[in-house]
């Protein structure tokens, strides 16, 4: 199959596609005139030759709009990179500046792109040199990374952005939950979900049963890539390992975070706020949420066997309940 790469400084006919059917601002004017143009030149086709006229209809209206610097309109009134938009079942997400809509994918948790070869086919990366310029857009958490095909790839919060090739029109968002690993792209995320290999502390690797050896496993991270865990001493809504006066708070920070913002795979009702000693701490299904100090880069799982297996647990998307006090 052909590869399609979506980049907005080549993406001249998207917009065409996009003005077009939006009828907006600043080539109203332009269709206006082509149809114009249209009706003077239909008497030199023959008769029954709709489709011809048609497509010379279309053919006209996409020369007046042009692609070069001879369009006469304001270049600001052009959107350029990522837009946020308000979708009806998703609320904020992001998009281009077409509103195609972007993606994340759980297997990218450490900021690289684990898509490649065939899935690029359904998954086209997303890049723009502009990608920043929405005012609504923060420019600290826009980033680029070059891929192994030394293709560049814009990021959001360090996760690289792609669009789904069965997305046809603005706004659709057919590729949220593909695989359960797919998710439309938002701005404010507090968790996110991520697929990777899970590696203890000294170097050993596991599986999701906690057995070692080789394999993806689905986990809980907040909206930067950090590994989320849950205290086995705990009890449901109860913080029992940090002091008062957080003095072990640097070993096992408590994640404070009081709005919950999560992919649609998982279900905002199994978390909640809880209040420790003052401070905010998010729950899942019962279970106070920590992160472990030592994981420094995102997608590090090294608590996982601290000091043994089960003491901290991932939380997983089917973490069972936390028990009651």
């Amino acid at each position: 199959m052909l590869r399609i790469r979506w980049q907005e400084e080549k993406g001249c006919l998207a917009k065409k596609y996009f003005f077009l059917t939006n009828l907006r601002q600043p080539y109203r004017s332009s269709v206006r005139i082509a149809v114009i143009t249209i009706q003077r030149l239909k008497p030199m086709y023959m008769k029954g030759r709709t489709i011809g006229v048609r497509l010379f209809s279309v053919a006209i209206i996409l020369m007046m709009m042009g692609c070069d610097g001879s369009k006469k309109e304001d270049p600001e009134a052009i959107p350029k990179g990522i837009l946020l938009y308000d979708h009806p079942e998703f609320g904020k997400i992001l998009t281009d500046s077409v509103g195609n809509v972007l993606y994340f994918f759980a297997r990218d948790v450490e900021g690289t792109s684990s898509c490649s070869g065939n899935c690029l086919n359904t998954w086209p990366i997303y890049y723009s040199e502009g990608a920043a310029t929405d005012k609504d857009i923060d420019p600290a958490d826009i980033g680029v990374i070059i891929r192994q095909d030394g293709d560049k790839q814009t990021t959001y919060k360090g996760w690289p952005l792609y669009y789904y090739a069965n997305d046809l029109e603005a706004g659709q968002t057919l590729g949220d939950q593909i695989g359960n690993n797919w998710f439309v792209a938002k701005p404010d995320y507090t968790i996110m979900l991520a697929q990777h290999q899970w590696i203890g502390r000294n170097g050993d690797l596991y599986q999701e049963d906690l057995t070692e050896g080789e394999g993806l496993s689905r986990y809980l991270v907040d909206a930067k890539g950090r590994t989320l865990y849950s205290f086995r001493n705990d009890q449901y809504l109860t913080n029992t390992f940090t002091n008062a006066d957080f003095s072990n708070n640097s070993v096992w920070p408590i994640y404070e975070i009081e709005s919950p913002i999560v992919p649609s795979l998982l279900n905002v009702d199994d978390f909640s706020v809880i209040t420790v000693f003052g401070r905010s701490q998010l729950t899942f299904k019962g279970w106070p949420i920590y992160q472990f100090g030592q994981d420094e880069e995102r997608g590090q799982t090294k608590g996982v066997d601290v000091p043994t297996l089960g003491v901290w647990p991932i939380l997983k998307p089917d973490s069972p309940e936390a028990t009651m006090p």
